[in-house]
């Protein structure tokens, strides 16, 4: 349930800068709202003027943005940059944007219509976190009508803003997230965000991190490696799943909110989603070239996701897929790994002359282990198959050397020579 900001609490003023309950949901922009009070100390304090929104504007975009001196998330984004880099960057900037606009109509408003702080002018206690200030918003904030004061208000409010957007990053819907809140804001999730910005900044991140920190602002806790989590209310998982495997994120999660359950079921808590196989390198494997081509096979294939039940906190999900009367299913976990794994096909003309043959799709689905090749190269057509059969198509095949290619393009000659074959799975155009 998400809980309004406004409550029967203390009032505000003095070192009460929120009326946030002791633990609640709230969306971003109740969230943002519950801190404008942060904001109004500042200019209460500083007696900030019209003229002074332009100095303020200007460094709020500057720490929400990326590149900048000011930044609070020195994440260099560019062309050879991971694809898990890029698609978190893009969400850094989409959201921080978002932010920086609310920032600003907020900050107009307070000029002119002040929030009431009926127990007094605000006084909080915040410890320099290391977010730069502008020059100008130096002279502002610190100068000689600013002081001890002032800079202390406008280091917890731009902080608790930075951990707003930090904590939205995992997820494309993101306004809609139930970020978990308390009477200290979001500052409950500084623990888990330190241990994904290190990886994010100073490794390949894990898909496991990005999933453990979404859960951490969501739940406030930890929990097994896994692809997803469900909590009361809804479920967090792969955001592949409303989408087409060719231009979906690969890294980030959709918050799906749930029915409410019945009253007379008890209470599951926080389940982690887990791939049924650990070490998808260990399972057993068949040749492609040991299936049948793909010619001749009427009807489409449909499928569904089928929910395991949960054991210790834990719980798997297959994809079933069906055609006519046959029916067979792949791993969730295994599928969204091989989304993750999978690559764009390479440009035409940058591989060497080789043999080249198809597989056919129920061939490859309902085949024993994970379909792999190891010379030839293979095509699997599943043009005319929605996203969700081509994501069980990905999660039975070997997560080496699979490309997905628009149908319709140029696929260029085939791989030959060194190195193991490509599979190439033809997909819907766009």
């Amino acid at each position: 349930m998400h809980l309004s900001p406004t409550s029967t609490a203390p009032a505000l003023g003095g070192s009460r800068w929120n009326t946030f309950p002791a633990e609640g949901a709230m969306t971003a922009r109740q969230f943002f709202a519950g801190a404008e009070p942060l904001l109004q100390g500042v200019i209460d304090d500083n007696a900030l003027r019209e003229a002074d929104g332009d100095v303020l504007e200007a460094q709020i975009r500057a720490t929400l943005a990326l590149g900048t001196r000011e930044t609070s998330l020195p994440l260099a984004v560019g062309p050879d940059s991971s694809s898990a880099v890029r698609e978190l960057g893009a969400q850094a900037e989409t959201i921080g944007r978002e932010i920086a606009a609310w920032s600003v109509t907020a900050l107009r408003r307070l000029l002119a219509d002040p929030i009431p702080l009926p127990a007094g002018p605000l006084v909080v206690r915040s410890h320099c976190y290391g977010h730069l200030l502008t020059h100008p918003a130096t002279d502002l904030l610190m100068g000689r009508r600013g002081g001890p004061v002032t800079i202390q208000l406008y280091n917890e409010w731009i902080h608790q803003m930075v951990l707003l957007r930090d904590a939205l990053l995992p997820f494309t819907n993101w306004q809609e997230v139930p970020l978990r809140v308390t009477p200290e804001g979001l500052r409950p999730v500084e623990q888990g965000r330190d241990r994904f910005l290190t990886e994010l900044l100073v490794r390949r991140i894990r898909h496991t991190a990005v999933v453990d920190f979404a859960r951490h602002v969501v739940t406030g806790g930890s929990g097994p490696a896994g692809y997803g989590f469900g909590h009361e209310g809804g479920t967090a998982l792969p955001a592949v799943l409303d989408g087409e495997p060719l231009t979906a994120p690969r890294h980030l999660l959709t918050w799906r909110p749930s029915a409410p359950a019945p009253a007379s079921e008890a209470s599951e808590g926080t389940t982690t989603y887990v791939a049924e196989a650990a070490d998808c390198y260990a399972e057993p494997r068949t040749p492609a070239a040991d299936l049948p081509a793909g010619a001749g096979e009427e009807g489409r294939v449909t499928g569904r996701v089928v929910t395991g039940p949960a054991v210790d906190g834990t719980r798997t999900a297959r994809i079933e897929v069906t055609l006519g009367d046959r029916t067979a299913h792949a791993d969730l976990g295994q599928a969204l790994r091989g989304h993750r794994f999978a690559r764009p096909a390479p440009a035409p003309g940058t591989a060497t002359a080789g043999t080249a043959r198809t597989a056919g799709l129920w061939a490859v689905l309902s085949a024993p282990g994970l379909v792999w090749t190891q010379d030839d190269d293979v095509t699997v057509d599943a043009t005319g198959q929605d996203g969700l059969v081509a994501l069980a198509l990905l999660g039975r095949l070997y997560p080496e050397n699979v490309f997905l290619r628009s149908a319709g393009r140029d696929p260029g000659p085939a791989a030959g020579g060194e190195g193991p074959g490509r599979v190439t799975v033809d997909l819907p155009g766009r």
